[in-house]
């Protein structure tokens, strides 16, 4: 056990969109938002209450406008990373099934990516090892 002050935990829900084509959609993260500008796969802090996958079925909706549903969401892998003030563990689920077209309704880019491409565009420190093991998969 370290001397520091304790770090809070931080649990966050993120989820691989898969289209079609085998391409992943990335948002980038809005202006005013800590880590702005970076670019990170959809998804949110999971509220009291609620489980991984039911977060992501609300974060996909408030932020992108799809719906899906929890049998749709596949847990992959996860991130387990120390910020300087907190540290964050968030599970990655991938999904192939939505419906509607994602659209950013935060103000916030977005971009289907293929794979191989992903290192293409600087993410958040936690995201960054996700990154191989998807594409891996794809």
């Amino acid at each position: 056990m370290s001397s520091e002050t304790p770090r809070k935990l931080v649990l966050v829900a993120a989820c691989a969109l898969i289209d079609a084509d085998g391409r992943i959609l990335l948002a980038q993260r809005p202006e005013g938002k800590t880590l702005a500008g970076l670019w990170e796969f959809p998804g949110g802090k999971v509220e009291l209450g609620e489980t991984p996958e039911e977060t992501l079925v609300r974060e996909l909706e408030e932020e992108l406008g799809i719906t899906t549903k929890i049998p749709c969401l596949a847990p992959l892998t996860f991130a387990s990373h120390t910020y300087e003030t907190f540290h964050l563990l968030m599970p990655l689920y991938i999904c192939r099934r939505f419906e509607g077209i994602p659209t950013g309704r935060e103000g916030q880019a977005i971009k289907w990516v293929r794979p191989n491409a992903l290192r293409d565009y600087p993410m958040p420190p936690a995201d960054e090892p996700l990154v191989p093991i998807l594409q891996d998969l794809l």
